[in-house]
């Protein structure tokens, strides 16, 4: 189960308000700032839509373990592993808007 710290994290990293993931999640505002506080005991069916939208968006949430809990931004298209920069085809297409 995801933590409010991990929300808050997640949302965090994706640039994102709390209306945002309120929106993305399809629950209320309202409800959202409650978790992020903590101060309920949410609904399995929030705390699922939340978690949904976040690893839509490619949030990975990180299980606590000896290291402890986390999140992070997971980037589909950042070329081979380890690569800095920009993806091949990310780099083709600056090259081509520059040609035209």
């Amino acid at each position: 189960m995801i933590t409010p710290r991990q929300i808050r994290a997640a949302r965090a990293l994706l640039d994102w308000s709390q209306q945002q993931l309120a929106d993305k999640a399809i629950i209320s505002l309202n409800a959202l700032a409650r978790l992020e506080r903590g101060i309920v005991d949410p609904r399995m069916s929030t705390l699922d839509a939340v978690e949904k939208a976040l690893v839509r968006a490619g949030v990975e949430f990180i299980p606590a373990g000896d290291k402890g809990e986390g999140v992070r931004l997971l980037v589909p298209d950042e070329g081979p592993k380890g690569a800095i920069g920009p993806s091949p085809q990310r780099r083709s297409a600056r090259t081509n808007k520059r040609a035209g």
